[in-house]
Parts: C-alpha cells; sequence; structure tokens
C-alpha cells in the first residue's frame, strides 16, 4: 500500500484498478476500506484511489500548523500532483464532501465529476458544534472513547433502525475501542475540531458546475439530514438523490444502491 510524504507525514492511500481517476474521500473515524463494495465495483472501470485521513488508518499524525480542511484539500491535491494525475472524479462522504467541495472550488479545471454524500458545507449549527467539542474535551482528557461515549458516537453514524448486533456495527464500535491514547489526542480529537468548527462555504456552491455534481445522502442520516443535501443542491442546481435505507455510512447500509448511482453518474 502506498505513501506520500505531505506537510512533512506519511499519507496513505489505495491505488487500484486502470482506466479514468476516481478519488474517494472518508468519512471522519473511517479509512479508506469503509469504500470496500464501491472500490471492487469501480476499479473495474476506474483508477480508483482513496485515501485515509491524518490519524486513520496507516496515514501519520496530523501535520503541525494544519487549522483549516482547505488544508485537506490542498493536500489531496498534492497527492494527484504527486501520481501526475490531472484530471479526475471526487466522491466525498461526510467530511471527504466537506473538503471535497474545497478542493472543486480550488481547481475547477481538474474536476470531472464531483459527488457530495451526507455531507454540508456550511458551518456546524452552534448547539451541535459545542456538543462535540465536549465530547472531544472527555476523549482528550482521557486517552480512550470510554463505552458510555461509544453507545453515544457509535449509533450517529447508522440508521436508527440497525442491528448493534451487526458485524458492521460491532466492528465500527471495535475499531474506535481500540484507537490509542497518542492517536486520540495528536490527530483524531484536532482534526474533529477543525472539521466542526469549519467556516462556511455555502455561499460559493453556485460556482461549482452544475452538470458534472451530484448530491446523495441516506434517507435516514441524522447528523447530516436530507435537508442540508436538498439545500445544498438548491444552491448548486445540481440533482439530488436519497438513498434508502441508509444512515450517514450510506455506501455502507445500501452499498448496492450507491454503487448503481455512482457507476451511471460517472458514466455519463
Amino acid at each position: 500500500m502506498p505513501f506520500v510524504t505531505l506537510d512533512g507525514q506519511p499519507f496513505h492511500y489505495l491505488d487500484q484498478g486502470q482506466g479514468p481517476v476516481v478519488l474517494l474521500g472518508s468519512s471522519y473515524l473511517w479509512d479508506h476500506t469503509m469504500w470496500a463494495p464501491q472500490i471492487e465495483a469501480l476499479s473495474r472501470h476506474y483508477r480508483v484511489i482513496a485515501l485515509d485521513l491524518w490519524g486513520h488508518g496507516q496515514s501519520g499524525r496530523l501535520p503541525e500548523g494544519m487549522t483549516s480542511l482547505d488544508d485537506l484539500a490542498r493536500q489531496a491535491l498534492a497527492l494527484m500532483d504527486h501520481l501526475e494525475v490531472d484530471c479526475f472524479s471526487l466522491v466525498g462522504l461526510s467530511v471527504g464532501g466537506m473538503w471535497g467541495a474545497r478542493l472543486a472550488l480550488m481547481a475547477p479545471k481538474r474536476l470531472e465529476a464531483l459527488v457530495l454524500m451526507d455531507t454540508y458545507v456550511g458551518v456546524e449549527p452552534e448547539p451541535t458544534r459545542q456538543y462535540y467539542f465536549s465530547l472531544f474535551d472527555t476523549i482528550q482528557a482521557s486517552g480512550s472513547i470510554p463505552e458510555p461515549l461509544l453507545d453515544i458516537v457509535v449509533p450517529i453514524f447508522f440508521r436508527p433502525g440497525i442491528d448493534p448486533q451487526s458485524p458492521l456495527y460491532q466492528q465500527f464500535r471495535a475499531t474506535l475501542a481500540a484507537l490509542p491514547a497518542e492517536r486520540l489526542r495528536d490527530s483524531i480529537v484536532p482534526l474533529g475540531r477543525i472539521i466542526f468548527g469549519r467556516d462556511d462555504i455555502l455561499p460559493r456552491l453556485p460556482e461549482l458546475n452544475a452538470r458534472r455534481t451530484l448530491v446523495m445522502c441516506g434517507d435516514q442520516d441524522k447528523p447530516r439530514p436530507p435537508s442540508e443535501a436538498l439545500e445544498m443542491a438548491e444552491l448548486i442546481g445540481c440533482p439530488h438523490l436519497l438513498i434508502p435505507e441508509a444512515g450517514h455510512i450510506s455506501n455502507l447500509e445500501n452499498p448496492e444502491f450507491v454503487t448503481r448511482a455512482l457507476l451511471e453518474f460517472l458514466r455519463n
């Protein structure tokens, strides 16, 4: 699995398949393996590049001096430069969409298509921001995600009706429980503060290419509800698709629907 040094730290990514390039941006607290069903299908027709966020998967710690999601967009562009990829499509879920929209605004001529999934590029509503920051304070102090906090954090990512004993749910819970203190304090918590303390780029969404953009959202997404997806799609003037029977990690809760929609959109 390849690495590139960005801002002094090792940045890990998957690079699989051949053809036009599709860059996948993952959710906070998940690594590139969350895209496994889509990577398998897309890499038959495309060259798929999927990133591990700082402190996630096999990527190194958050680089010194990172303050904004613009830094993530710039780093993703630096990876594309390193790989000598000029033009590509971008599919970003959650924070992947937050920095993905910024990348599209930074380098519009390099984007062939943009899919924003279960994401929102406006500011975090103040009560939610304060709530998440209080969770970060608890994690920072304890150097772990304690059991009671896991009971709060894990369900956020899934539709309300999911079986808590399902492998998807249990595997994610176990991954969070196993995160070492150093990684939480050096990368996960400060990156979370950057994500949930982000600035508002909603006013810039009309600058995006509406014909080449698609907004998708799980119909039962709690942290990024469908109303936010609709708001963004209307500002862009692009199509808007609800993913049935899915929460925040919609690509894993309804992988067949998402994969089919992505293949159709990228083909067109």
